[in-house]
Parts: C-alpha cells; structure tokens; sequence
C-alpha cells in the first residue's frame, strides 16, 4: 500500500540516488530523476531548465517572461540587471542599511566587533534571492561568494564584509574576474580573513598566498618554494588603522620572484604593490585558472560532473574575451551541454527554501524583517545559511553534500510550515492561496494535485505518488471535488507541503 510514508521515503531514495549516481529502483522512477522534469527539448522545457538552474526558483511571471523573450531574449535582460525594475527587493534591502554599507558607516554605527553588519548581510542575501528580479545576477553573485569566499561571520570581518559583498563580489559579478581577483586581493575583508595584513617582510604569512593560488585560481599545480615566493611578494598589502587597504611599502619583502611562469625584478619596496598586481593579473589569465573557474562554474549550473567539453568550450572564451564573465555565461546557457543536463543538480537547502517561497507567491512583511530572521535560522539549522562556511574553500556544490535523510526531513519541515503558514508567521500569503495556484478547480482530488504539481514543481507526479499525497486528506485520486468541500481548506497546506517534498522540487 503506498502511503505518505513511502512516498516519502521515495523521494529520499531519489535524493541519496542522484547524490552517488546510482540506478534507480523504484518502480515509478525507474528512468531517473530527468523523467521527472518537463521535456528539455520543447520550448517551456527548455525555459523551465534554464530557470531553474539560472535562478532561485521559477514563478509563472518568470516563465512568461522567458517564454516571451527566448533563452537570449532572457540573457539579454538579465545581463543587464540595472535596467531591471527591482522594487520590492529594493525596498525590504532599505531596513538592512548596513548589509552593503562600507567600514566607515559600519564603524560609525556599531560598537567594536559587533555581528550586526553580519547579520543583515546574511538577510540581505536571502531577500535577494527569494524577491530580487535580478535572478541571473543574483545566482552570479552567489557563486563568486563562493569563489572568492569570506566566512561571515569571521573573526576581524566585522565592519569589512558587508563592504567586500557590495565592492568585490556585487561590483565585479559581470565584470572581469580579473578585477574581481585584484579587488578581492586589496579588500581587507580578505587580507584579514586569510592574514596577509599580518604579513610583514620579517615574517611572511603564507596563508593568502596558497589560498589565492590553491581556491581562488590554478588549484593545486604549485611548489612549495612558489607559495613562499608568492608570499614575500604580496607582503606590504594591509589594512591601515581606518580599517581600509592600505599598500605599506616598509612591509615588504623586495627580491626577484619566479611563481607559476611569473617572473619580477621586485627591486623595490615602493613597486611592491605594482609587482604584486601584475601577478594577479597573471594568475587570473592563466590557462589553469580558466579550467579550474569555468570547472567550478560548471558544476554550480551543470552537472555535478563538469562536462569536460563545456570546461574546454567555456575556458577558450573567457580567455579570449579577456577574463569577462558575461560571455561566458552566456556560453554556458546556451551551449547544448547545459541542454542537456536536466535532472542532473540537486538544489542546495538555501535553493530549496528560496525556492518554496518563490513558487508560493510569498512575499515580505510590511514592516520589519522578522520573516528573513526565521528563514535565515532555518538555513542556520540546515548548515547552509549564506556566506556562513567557516573553512576558505566555499560551501560544497555537489548533491553528496546535501543528500542524507535528516536534510531531507529538514527541507520536508520547512516545506509544511512555510505552506501552512506556521513558521514564519510573517510572511505575506495571497488572499486565496489555493486559487492562486489552481486558478480553475479541477473535478476530483486527484486532478488538483496533477495542477499543484504543475504550477508547484512543473510536472505531474507519478500515479503511487498522487495517491501516497492524497492520503493525508484521506482522498484518493477519483475522488470528487467541488468549491463546497468543507474539507479541502484544512488539508490543503499539506497537499502543498507533500507535493514541494517529491524528488522534482529537489531537482536544480
């Protein structure tokens, strides 16, 4: 007999499947997870794809949109997100004025090591991703936070990291990574984090060094002696008593360096800075660095697995147009790999519950920003709250990290009380909810959970699924409906609640 019960276990079969790349058993999931997605190769297929990997979750009005504008109708957009209408995102983002505010207004608005910059940074990011209609930006920007990764909090981070979001990562996003990198090496969010303000011509920290080689650029192709050499020659990059960059020249360490095909005369203390620059540049523009960054952008919008012609594909255009981002993404979305790919990412719990509350129509509260306080604590508990990773290497993108049966119990949680409104309390429901997501009630109970299913995941569910749903409603698939069901308004939230947890939704 399939219940709620199996039905659940089900889905957290898929998860664990996907995760490690096994078959699937399960009778009505034979095929994979891909059969669970509508068809790639039609036009909403492909639009569903692109939004779901482009983005933080779709809506109808993101899907019309796309549907309107083709796959480079939307890119064009999308690309240029200060021509995008942000207005309600806008607004929420004005009671968070310290998430993007530089170290001066932080310093002057908070006592010494305070963890409020922190805190509305780490809701600001939320808010974005859930109610921004910079989606494609936001999705950039969230992978660069990866990238060039500053845990917040950290220790010393406290009146810098706001400022790194708004001035490394936001600034650059559809830039050049190159600038990106520099910004990122001259920011002392950064130099505090991995300890070159500490760095000194005496005693050299080696600690940026192997990072800004190891994470940030070539990956693991250096020596020893390299890290050393870089180490000296990024000395005198520090943080003055303002708590802004400052270069001290009387803090580094002159002498001929050879790093990585890299070679400088470092003859003197005042040309530091400019020696130190011109090996940004060279890291940034070095052929590992474009295999290891279009890699690890593959695995963020393509398959856990980088397709190994995409890496190739996508690393010969962000060479040739000079480190840019903007054609490479716009390479990737169009390129027939990234077609190829449905069903092959498992979202984040972060994606998930941005995710939840896109697809629900929810929006912000008036006033305040309790409901981003409760969804910001809910990723806390599920280990994935934004920017909160405490090692330099980034949260992990892959399905292994996320699958295991008490994440999905979490993501199963937070999909029944965002859906019935229980937690957070705060967040703005339609006036009918049922009615805005099933604007035309089907006859029996079996055919509104195929139209939640629709609206909510983008595809029918498998018939055992249907009914193992209906079973909280103690329904099955023919029985009838009418708008005089008393009973519908009380099971509806968990009709919801059960159809956010099939493996669909899980899917990127």
């Amino acid at each position: 007999m399939t219940t709620r019960r199996t039905v659940l276990a089900a889905t957290a079969a898929v998860s664990a499947a996907t995760a490690g790349g096994l078959a699937l058993a399960e009778p009505a999931l034979a095929a994979g997870p891909a059969n669970l997605l509508p068809d790639a190769e039609t036009p909403d297929g492909v639009v569903a794809h692109l939004l779901r990997r482009a983005t933080f979750g779709a809506t109808p009005a993101t899907l019309a949109e796309a549907a309107k504008l083709g796959v480079n109708g939307w890119l064009d957009r999308q690309l240029s997100p200060a021509k995008i209408s942000d207005a309600v995102c806008d607004d929420l983002l004005t009671r968070l004025p310290l998430a993007g505010a530089d170290v001066a207004t932080v310093r002057a608005k908070l006592p010494v090591h305070s963890y409020d910059a922190f805190k509305q940074l780490g809701r600001a990011t939320v808010a974005r991703a859930i109610w921004s209609n910079r989606q494609l930006l936001e999705s950039t920007v969230n992978f660069f936070n990866n990238v060039l990764h500053v845990a917040a909090p950290s220790s010393g981070g406290w009146d810098n990291r706001a400022d790194y979001d708004a001035q490394v990562i936001r600034k650059h996003a559809f830039g050049t990574f190159a600038d990106m990198l520099k910004a990122s090496a001259r920011h002392p969010a950064m130099l505090t984090y991995l300890d070159n303000r500490s760095s000194t011509k005496a005693h050299p920290n080696e600690n940026y060094a192997r990072e800004l080689m190891e994470l940030h650029t070539v990956g693991l192709i250096y020596s020893e002696d390299e890290v050393k050499a870089a180490a000296r020659l990024l000395t005198g990059m520090t943080v003055g008593t303002a708590g802004t960059y400052t270069y001290t020249a009387a803090k580094h360490a002159t002498g001929a360096v050879e790093v990585l095909g890299f070679k400088h005369a470092n003859a003197t203390a005042e040309g530091g800075e400019a020696a130190a620059t011109a090996f940004l540049d060279h890291l940034a523009k070095h052929p590992a660095t474009a295999t290891r960054l279009m890699t690890r952008l593959c695995v963020r919008f393509v398959a856990d697995e980088a397709p190994a012609t995409l890496v190739a594909k996508l690393a010969k255009v962000y060479l040739d147009n000079g480190t840019a981002i903007v054609p490479v993404l716009r390479a990737l979305f169009t390129s027939p790999e990234f077609a190829a790919s449905a069903g092959q990412k498992v979202r984040t719990p972060f994606e998930d519950l941005a995710a939840t509350v896109r697809t629900l129509g929810l929006t912000p509260e008036a006033t305040g920003v309790k409901s981003l306080d409760a969804l910001y604590n809910m990723l806390v508990d599920a280990g994935n709250a934004p920017l909160r990773w405490a090692p330099p290497n980034g949260f992990p993108d892959v399905a292994a990290a996320w699958a295991s049966p008490s994440a999905f119990l979490m993501r199963c949680n937070s999909h029944l009380n965002i859906a019935t409104g229980w937690y957070p309390s705060q967040l703005v429901r339609p006036a009918d909810l049922l009615k805005s997501l099933v604007p035309v009630l089907p006859g029996t109970y079996g055919g509104l959970v195929d139209a939640l299913a629709r609206r909510l995941v983008g595809a029918t569910l498998p018939a055992a699924h249907t009914a193992a749903v209906l079973s909280v409603a103690g329904k099955l698939p023919t029985s009838s409906l009418s708008s005089s069901d008393k009973s519908l308004a009380g099971s509806l939230p968990y009709l919801i609640a059960l159809v956010l947890d099939a493996p669909t939704f899980s899917l990127r």
